[in-house]
């Protein structure tokens, strides 16, 4: 039911649709056509397409550049992608793949513009005029986190929330997922485990505190050898050399599907099986470690929540309302190995 609305002066011939004319037609607020004109869900699916149907027999068309102008944003965020693609880790992953697609479904709805760029990039005019920053990954001892802080956006980051309490970072519970790989290895019998990964990054510190922790508590301390890339080729390498100075170990936690995935590899080209003898647990739980032979058993966390979230908590502070870090939950995926 439309409530009762001031009489407006009559426009004179010529004169162009004011969205508070349109509002005063349609017989609802100016707030309420400016969403339907941008899809804004705040809107049933019924007033909108009335309100559109109304603008267009009207010829009335959205001026969004006066609205960002009184607004006095560009309606712009930047995402920005922490990671060199390659060959064997593409952009095309759940990560970031998914994370873009849950910021974006989030940010085009509150009719924000999604910016792609790198570390690179942020010296582009576009950059420099977005409302807000998004960067996915901290990078190696929070670096590519610095950088992007100096550009003076603001900003919310993907990546490890303990590693920064000053900064709105959202991220899954890498400890618990860690924990969780411990507790499989240690109902399996496991007793020489190795933590395949770089503690540099925040993400994968969490993981390895987790794993190192459980074990801890039944008088386990894990090989730790250090991979500097997170690719198969990488893991891969790792665990040829790490076969030559320890063939011993028995389990494996990667933290990462494609760190897990060569680490198979080199166990077959070495003649150990898995999981007979050796076990091995990923991370991110992918499609490609799912469908592996063997298939990959790995820690899942949710990349499109975790989207949503990084949209809606840069929304806040470009709005100026309070947002928080937040952890999302984590959980084990067993398979084969």
């Amino acid at each position: 039911m439309s409530r009762p609305r001031a009489s407006q002066p009559p426009r004179k011939t010529g004169e162009p649709l004011t969205m508070a004319d349109l509002a005063e037609l349609a017989g609802v607020s100016a707030i309420t056509v400016s969403r339907a004109l941008r899809d804004s869900p705040l809107v049933n699916p019924e007033t909108r397409a009335r309100i559109k149907e109304l603008a267009e027999q009207q010829g009335y068309q959205f001026n969004i550049s006066a609205r960002n102008l009184r607004l006095r944003r560009s309606m712009t965020v930047a995402v920005v992608v922490e990671m060199k693609p390659t060959v064997e880790r593409q952009m095309s992953g759940s990560y970031p793949l998914d994370l873009l697609g849950g910021i974006s479904q989030e940010l085009t709805s509150a009719g924000y513009s999604v910016l792609l760029t790198s570390l690179q990039g942020g010296s582009l005019p576009s950059v420099q005029a977005a409302d807000g920053v998004i960067l996915l990954g901290q990078g190696a001892h929070e670096d590519a986190m610095h950088e992007v802080q100096r550009w003076g956006r603001p900003m919310v980051v993907w990546g490890a929330v303990s590693r920064h309490e000053s900064q709105i970072v959202v991220g899954s519970d890498n400890q618990r997922g860690g924990k969780l790989a411990a507790e499989r290895f240690l109902a399996l019998g496991r007793r020489r485990p190795v933590f395949l990964g770089d503690s540099a990054h925040g993400e994968f510190a969490e993981r390895l505190d987790g794993f190192r922790s459980t074990l801890a508590g039944h008088g386990i301390e894990p090989l730790t050898p250090v991979v500097g890339h997170f690719t198969v080729s990488a893991g891969a390498q790792a665990v040829h050399a790490l076969l030559d100075q320890h063939p011993q170990f028995d389990a494996l936690f990667a933290a990462s599907d494609l760190l897990a995935i060569g680490a198979i590899r080199a166990l077959i080209e070495r003649g150990r099986r898995v999981p007979e003898d050796v076990s091995v647990i990923g991370y991110d739980d992918t499609p490609l470690g799912a469908t592996y032979l063997p298939p990959l058993t790995s820690i899942h966390q949710n990349f499109v929540d975790a989207g949503v979230l990084l949209a809606r908590k840069i929304l806040a502070l470009i709005e100026g309302r309070p947002a928080e870090s937040e952890i999302l939950p984590t959980h084990l995926v067993a398979r084969v190995t």
